[in-house]
């Protein structure tokens, strides 16, 4: 196995990752949408599975060239609300700041992979954080930044810690969030040096965790993730519901499981979004409400995330869980169990 990221089809027909008879079709994929595996996920692939869910996330299906009339490069509007760029502001009193827009490894789902990569949006230059910054500075109902991309954590810890000492020096910034895949991708980039970067600001500092099965939370992952928490530096989840990779309630509840065991609360389990080529991941509302139906007698309260959807044209995320109340016309209303059974409320 390389000790360095695959980023080419013939680096994946190399490693044995794709069949020979698909490289031409893949090809086309790899023109259109960036491609990486970090050694650690390429390791966690089991080559002889066909329907491996590790590998449905990261290796190139002939099913990302078809894009359907709904899909869109910026389903959640990004671009809308971004008054500056790399700033997206579409809540009052938080930001995002995509400070980098490269990422360890490409997720086929990816509900920005026509932003992100080699040849997407690219990294803030001095100039443009300095502005990003200014943005923040300028607007005092901004409580909390959220730093995504790309995923922030490929930043060495030098840039961190001066975007971390930059909005040190915002007062009304409370709250600093990382969403990243890093601790679970490449668990060994969590080391002294990067937690220091982290923790630079003398903020509160949140690591959102993306992981969608449960084989991804390994023995190295768990130990990055307690090298981050014992720091100090809190952990919260988030997770994409996908059709062939946990789309099943014993899968989630090992995942979420696997998340509180480690001390990261469940935060997000997100509807996929309608992103270009990503039909065949997307399940409908319906079954999605199944799934979480499942969970809620299945597992602690503890593991129990928020079910949202993201608006298509950036109007924000809405709740979807299922309904366990409704109402009669007597006034009362019945409420559902967790075992599906109704009972009548006052």
């Amino acid at each position: 196995m390389s000790d360095r990221a695959l980023t080419t089809i013939n680096e994946l027909l190399a490693e044995h990752l794709i069949a020979p008879e698909n490289a031409p079709t893949l090809t086309k994929v790899a023109d259109r949408y960036a491609i990486a595996l970090t050694p650690t996920i390429a390791d966690l692939i089991d080559r002889r599975d066909p329907l491996d869910p590790i590998a449905a996330q990261f290796l190139p299906k002939a099913a990302e060239l078809l894009q359907l009339p709904e899909e869109s490069g910026d389903p959640i509007g990004d671009h809308v609300h971004s008054p500056v760029e790399g700033i997206v502001h579409r809540y009052p009193d938080r930001v995002l700041l995509k400070a980098v827009h490269v990422c360890p490894v490409y997720c086929r789902f990816c509900f920005r992979r026509e932003m992100v990569g080699p040849d997407g949006d690219g990294t803030l230059s001095a100039d443009k954080l300095k502005a990003a910054l200014a943005y923040i500075r300028e607007h005092d109902d901004i409580w909390e930044v959220i730093l995504t991309g790309g995923d922030p954590l490929v930043l060495s810890p030098r840039r961190l810690t001066a975007i971390m000492e930059g909005l040190a020096a915002i007062p009304h910034v409370r709250i600093i969030r990382f969403h990243t895949r890093v601790p679970a991708v490449d668990p060994a980039r969590i080391d002294v040096a990067l937690i220091a970067a982290l923790k630079a600001s003398g903020k509160t500092t949140y690591v959102a965790l993306h992981a969608n099965h449960p084989r991804e939370m390994t023995a190295d992952a768990r130990a990055a993730c307690a090298r981050l928490i014992d720091a100090g530096i809190a952990m919260v989840s988030q997770t994409v519901l996908l059709r062939g990779v946990n789309d099943d309630a014993t899968i989630l509840a090992d995942l979420m499981r696997a998340f509180v065991e480690t001390r990261i609360k469940p935060y997000y389990l997100h509807h996929p979004d309608l992103a270009p080529g990503t039909s065949h991941f997307r399940l409908s509302i319906a079954e999605g409400q199944a799934i979480v139906a499942a969970l809620r007698g299945r597992i602690s309260g503890l593991c129990q995330p928020s079910y949202v959807l993201d608006i298509p044209g950036g109007h924000g995320k809405a709740l979807v869980h299922p309904n366990d109340i409704t109402a009669e016309k007597s006034g009362d209303i019945i409420v559902t169990d967790f075992r599906g059974m109704p009972h009548r409320y006052p």
